[in-house]
C-alpha cells in the first residue's frame, strides 16, 4: 500500500509539473536571477485558493530551488481573497495553513485588496496578521512590477493547463 502511495505521489507531481505555467518554465530555464516574481490571483471563485495556493507554493519552491534568493510575493484580489478572512479559517484550514507557511517560513508576503473588501463591507481587521491588506490589489501588483518583478497570473486551469 505504501508503495502505491509513493507511485501515485510521483505521478501526480509529474502531472503538476507537466502543466507548468509557461513563464515558470521560462524562468527555470534562465541562469540569471530575476529581480522578483509576483503571483497575481484573481478569480470569481470563492474556493479558488484551495487549488491556487498549492500551485503557487509549488512554483515558489521550485523557483527558490533554482534561485535561492529570489524575491516572491502573492497578490490575491478577486472573490477568492475572502477565504482568507480570520473567521473563514475553520472553513478553509488548509488554505490558511499554507498561506501562513508561505508568509512565516518562506518569507513570501501575501496581499489582499482593501478596496474590494470595503466594497463588500469588510474592514482590514477581518484578515489575520499574516495577510497584508494592501490599499488596492492592482496597485500592489503594479508596484512589484515597477521593481522589476515578473508577473505570473494564476487563474483557473483550462484543459489541465494553467491559464495565462
Amino acid at each position: 500500500m505504501k508503495q502505491l502511495l509513493i507511485i501515485l505521489t510521483l505521478l501526480l507531481s509529474s502531472v503538476t509539473h507537466a502543466a507548468d505555467h509557461p513563464l515558470i518554465t521560462q524562468l527555470l530555464a534562465q541562469d540569471k536571477t530575476p529581480p522578483g516574481v509576483v503571483f497575481e490571483i484573481v478569480t470569481g471563485d470563492p474556493k479558488a485558493l484551495s487549488w491556487a495556493v498549492p500551485q503557487v507554493a509549488d512554483y515558489a519552491k521550485r523557483l527558490r530551488e533554482h534561485f535561492p534568493k529570489l524575491e516572491i510575493a502573492v497578490v490575491t484580489h478577486g472573490q477568492e481573497m475572502f477565504a482568507l478572512q480570520t473567521d473563514k479559517r475553520g472553513a478553509s484550514p488548509e488554505v490558511h495553513a499554507e498561506i501562513e507557511q508561505l508568509v512565516k517560513e518562506q518569507h513570501i508576503p501575501v496581499h489582499v485588496c482593501e478596496t474590494y473588501a470595503k466594497w463588500r463591507g469588510i474592514g482590514a481587521e477581518a484578515f489575520p496578521d499574516y495577510v497584508n491588506v494592501a490599499p488596492a490589489g492592482s496597485t500592489q501588483v503594479k508596484t512589484y512590477m515597477e521593481l522589476g518583478y515578473m508577473l505570473i497570473k494564476i487563474s483557473a486551469p483550462i484543459n489541465g493547463k494553467p491559464a495565462r
